[in-house]
C-alpha cells in the first residue's frame, strides 16, 4: 500500500492543509487551461506550462501548489518544483480556497514579482486578470463567458504575451 502525501501549502510561514478534493468542474477547468497552454507553448524553447500538484517555492515563508503556472525562465525549474516567480499563475476558485487565493496568496505573488495572475471561477465562468505594474498586481479586467451576449459584445480570447487563449475553451464541458 502506498502512502499518499497530504497536500499542504505554506502561506506567510503557516502550514495550511489543502481543501478537500476538487469538484468535477474545478478539475475540468484546470485541465482545460493546462491543455490550452501546453498546446500553445509547444515548441517554445523557454516557456513551459505546469499544472496542479507541483510545488512553487516563492520564498522561505511561501510554498504554494497553484492550479496552473507558466514559467519562461528554465533556471527556475528544479526536480522538486519551481523556485521563484512564474510568469503566469492561475488559481481556480473553490469555496474553501477563495479567500486565500484573492488575499494572502495574491499578495505573496505580488511580492515575488509574478507578472500575471488569473483568478478563475468555474461556477460563474469568469476570469479576473491582474498584471504586475510598479511592483503591484493591479486588476486589469474580467473576462467572462455569458451565453446570452451577442458575439460582438464579448471578448472571445484572453491574451497572454503573444498567445490567444479562447475563453470558451477554458470552460468547455462546464455546465
Amino acid at each position: 500500500m502506498t502512502e499518499t502525501r497530504r497536500q499542504e501549502e505554506l502561506i506567510n510561514g503557516i502550514l495550511v492543509a489543502m481543501s478537500p478534493s476538487p469538484s468535477t468542474n474545478h478539475n475540468r477547468v484546470v485541465g482545460n487551461i493546462h491543455h490550452l497552454f501546453a498546446s500553445l507553448l509547444e515548441g517554445s524553447k523557454t516557456c513551459e506550462a505546469f499544472s496542479d500538484g507541483l510545488d512553487l517555492y516563492l520564498d522561505e515563508n511561501n510554498r504554494f501548489i497553484p492550479d496552473m503556472m507558466v514559467v519562461c525562465d528554465p533556471s527556475k525549474v528544479h526536480a522538486n518544483g519551481i523556485h521563484g516567480a512564474p510568469d503566469l499563475v492561475v488559481e481556480v476558485l473553490s469555496p474553501s480556497t477563495a479567500t486565500n487565493d484573492k488575499g494572502k496568496k495574491k499578495d505573496a505573488y505580488e511580492r515575488a514579482g509574478v507578472s500575471e495572475y488569473w483568478i478563475v471561477s468555474p461556477t460563474d465562468k469568469f476570469i479576473d486578470v491582474f498584471l504586475l505594474e510598479n511592483s503591484s498586481l493591479r486588476y486589469d479586467r474580467t473576462y467572462a463567458q455569458f451565453p446570452d451576449w451577442a458575439e460582438g459584445e464579448r471578448d472571445t480570447v484572453i491574451k497572454f504575451r503573444d498567445l490567444e487563449v479562447p475563453i470558451a475553451s477554458i470552460f468547455a464541458r462546464v455546465p
